[in-house]
């Protein structure tokens, strides 16, 4: 019995998707102990945009450590934060105008949902959060009250209070949710704040449109709330743009990121927060130890460097039309699989979770790491790094396409 099944959480998951050590890693391909390389389309779930070990990320990781910079520092200021907020500012925040304020909290994204939860609350004086269906946030008690999905929901042990969830991308939804907010006698009071994920990742790789999203953000401006937007797993150049959102006119009022916004792969979260709403702090009242590390900081002003020029998001979008382009035959040739995403997120609907699974399964064993996610497990959800080489990126679609059409044509 290896250490991990003696002493090992069962809590694990990932690991009983994909059954061997890993042992080294770069870019987009990770290798076991014994030596088999996999090509790497899940990437940390995200976390990896700039693949693993990034050369560029890792000299300035390393050149850091080796001057004896801080690790270590709370929320106290340093070099390493003061070069990542002034590379934020400059190259994401003012070519769009943004005023907001950042907040660092704990490491990962459900601290920053959590954060955004309750300064929405403390700001309105409401309790109540809007959530969506099929919508993923997190696994602490406030940011599991907005996730959806049944299975993480039944660990709580205690009562989820305080959000209602609401169709995700249906326009006569908010349709009738406004005429109960403005019907004094419907029972139904406006909220603190919509949360919403533009793209809903683990939900299944499902893509809000920009008028519902547009409508969205109208009803939250009639009734007063504030529209948060979690762009954890989709921001950070995964669409194309550095948010999920750009180009579509919308102004969050709070914006949560976490995933790639640490570059290398070490954690960090932070919000984005109007200052009319971060007033509504007083100091220390939302604390954590992590707020922010510096290696993150180092790391993620490297990965800020990739959006002072469009190379990036220009490969980005050459590479999403070849990966939407050797997926479109699976779906012409299977009634049973539907493509859907954006950019370098796409999702293969292939009808239920045991084909996903076999799928999943399949592309493991000739080297391919894929996961999936929505509804029992049925969508295959992609999520190469960005940084992928084109090489890497062919093979891996040709090992999906290979693979799946293997195990459609069996059920068929």
């Amino acid at each position: 019995m290896s250490i991990f099944e003696e002493r090992e959480s069962g809590i694990r998951a990932y690991c009983r998707v994909y059954p061997v050590v890993f042992d080294k890693a770069t870019n987009a391909r990770q290798t076991d102990e014994n030596g088999k390389q996999y090509i790497d389309f899940f990437a940390g779930a995200g976390v990896l945009n700039f693949g693993h070990n990034n050369p560029r990320m890792k000299k300035a990781m390393i050149d850091y450590l080796e001057s004896d910079g801080v690790t270590h520092s709370l929320d106290m200021h340093t070099t390493a934060k003061r070069d990542f907020m002034e590379r934020f500012v400059k190259t994401i925040l003012e070519p769009r105008n943004m005023p907001h304020k950042m907040q660092f909290m704990g490491p990962t994204g459900t601290n920053a949902v959590e954060a955004a939860l309750k300064i929405a609350r403390r700001a309105t004086k409401r309790q109540e959060i809007a959530a969506f269906t099929h919508g993923f946030h997190g696994m602490t008690l406030g940011s599991l009250a907005c996730t959806a999905n049944s299975y993480f929901r039944g660990a709580a042990g205690v009562p989820l209070n305080h959000v209602s969830h609401h169709k995700f991308g249906c326009l006569e939804s908010l349709e009738q949710l406004a005429a109960h907010y403005a019907d004094p006698s419907s029972g139904i009071a406006p909220p603190a704040a919509f949360l919403v994920e533009t793209i809903q990742a683990e939900g299944g790789v499902n893509v809000a449109s920009k008028e519902w999203l547009h409508a969205l953000a109208k009803l939250a401006e009639d009734v007063c709330a504030l529209l948060i937007v979690d762009d954890i797993q989709v921001g950070c150049g995964r669409t194309g743009s550095y948010f999920s959102f750009d180009g579509m006119g919308l102004d969050p009022d709070i914006i949560c990121l976490a995933k790639g916004v640490g570059g290398m792969g070490t954690p960090m979260a932070l919000n984005l927060v109007k200052p009319a709403i971060d007033n509504y702090w007083s100091p220390g009242e939302h604390t954590g130890t992590f707020r922010g590390q510096s290696l993150s900081f180092v790391a993620g002003s490297e990965a800020l460097g990739y959006f002072e020029d469009n190379e990036l998001m220009t490969e980005v979008a050459e590479k999403a039309e070849v990966m939407a382009k050797a997926l479109a035959p699976l779906e012409k040739n299977f009634k049973a699989i539907a493509v859907r995403g954006k950019g370098m997120i796409l999702g293969l609907d292939v009808g239920s979770g045991e084909q996903a699974k076999a799928i999943v399964d399949s592309c493991f064993a000739a080297g391919l790491l894929i996961a999936s996610c929505g509804t029992g497990g049925r969508v295959i959800k992609l999520i190469p790094p960005l940084t992928i080489p084109d090489e890497d990126l062919q093979e891996g679609l040709d090992i999906l396409v290979r693979h799946t059409t293997k195990v459609m044509e069996a059920i068929s």
